[in-house]
């Protein structure tokens, strides 16, 4: 593989200035569903560490983020949540 130079300071004057963040989490029923709603409705993205069951541990705020039009995704042992605005692309697993 040949070199190339890669500039970051400069690649982060293309990015467009939006709020989206990505958020680093566990989800192991400690943090209230509506905390993770309001994230995602904020535009965040989250990906959460799943620690235990993830249908018991996601019924809380898994409809309320499908009807914002986010989306969810469960990917090894984690669960990716998304805004309306931020597809997941699966078509590589």
């Amino acid at each position: 593989m040949g070199d190339f130079n890669l500039n970051l300071s400069e690649a982060e004057e293309h990015l467009d200035d939006d709020d989206t963040d990505v958020m680093l989490g566990t989800l192991d029923g400690t943090t209230p569903d509506e905390e993770w709603i309001e994230s995602v409705r904020s535009g965040n993205v989250l990906v959460l560490a799943v620690e235990g069951d993830l249908n018991e541990l996601a019924k809380g705020f898994a409809r309320p983020v499908r009807d914002l039009g986010g989306n969810l995704t469960h990917f090894r042992s984690f669960l990716v949540v998304t805004p309306p605005d931020v597809a997941i692309d699966t078509s590589r697993l």
